[in-house]
C-alpha cells in the first residue's frame, strides 16, 4: 500500500472491530488542492481511511490469506468537514465475512462528534492468475508500523501476533 490514510491503530479486536487515528496536519499537500483557500481533507480520502481500517481488520481475520480489495460503498454520509488540527477516530466493525468477501460498517468521529459513517464491501480475490497484490514484507512492516500487533487482541483474548504464514512469506520461505 502506497498511501496510508490512517496514522495508528488504537484498538484492534480480531474478527470484531478496530479503531484507528488520523491526525490532519496543515502540512499535507492534498489539503490545499480540494478547495482553494479552504484546506480540508477530501471526503474521498476520509472514506479511504475508514476502508483501510476495515480492510486491515478483514485481512487479519483471515490470517492474511485472502486478497482483500474494496468492492463498493453502498452508503456513505458525511456530516461536517475535516480541517487541519482535527483528529479523526475511525471505527470499523465487521458485519460479515464470507468466502466471496466481507462487509464492515465504519464511522469517523471528530472530537467525540459523529463526523461520517459508511458501509464498505470488500471482495476476496484468490485466483492463482492474479498473483500477489501486495508484498508480504511490506504488508507486515505496515501492520507493525500502524501498531496493530502492539495493541491488538486475538479472538481468544490473547495478544494479537503476526500469522506464521505472513512471516514466512515475508522471509521468502513460502
Amino acid at each position: 500500500m502506497r498511501w496510508y490514510w490512517i496514522d495508528r491503530f488504537v484498538e484492534f479486536h480480531s474478527g470484531r472491530y478496530a479503531k484507528a487515528v488520523k491526525n490532519i496536519s496543515l502540512s499535507e499537500d492534498h489539503l490545499h488542492d480540494h478547495f482553494p483557500n479552504y484546506p480540508m481533507l477530501p471526503n474521498s480520502l476520509i472514506l479511504e481511511g475508514m476502508a483501510q481500517t476495515g480492510g486491515l481488520l478483514v485481512c487479519e481475520h483471515n490470517q492474511f490469506r485472502e486478497k482483500v480489495v474494496l468492492a463498493k460503498v453502498p452508503k456513505a454520509t458525511f456530516h461536517c468537514a475535516a480541517t487541519p488540527g482535527d483528529q479523526l477516530i475511525y471505527t470499523a466493525k465487521i458485519e460479515y465475512v464470507r468466502p466471496e468477501g466481507a462487509m464492515v460498517t465504519t464511522t469517523s468521529h471528530k472530537g467525540g462528534v459523529l463526523h461520517a459513517e459508511a458501509e464498505v464491501v470488500f471482495a476476496h480475490l484468490n485466483h492463482p492468475k492474479l498473483g500477489s497484490l501486495f508484498d508480504p514484507e511490506t504488508f507486515l512492516r505496515m501492520m507493525r508500523l500502524l501498531g496493530a500487533f502492539d495493541i491488538g487482541v486475538a479472538a481468544d483474548g490473547s495478544p494479537l501476533t503476526p500469522p506464521r504464514g505472513l512471516i514466512e512469506a515475508a522471509n521468502g520461505k513460502e
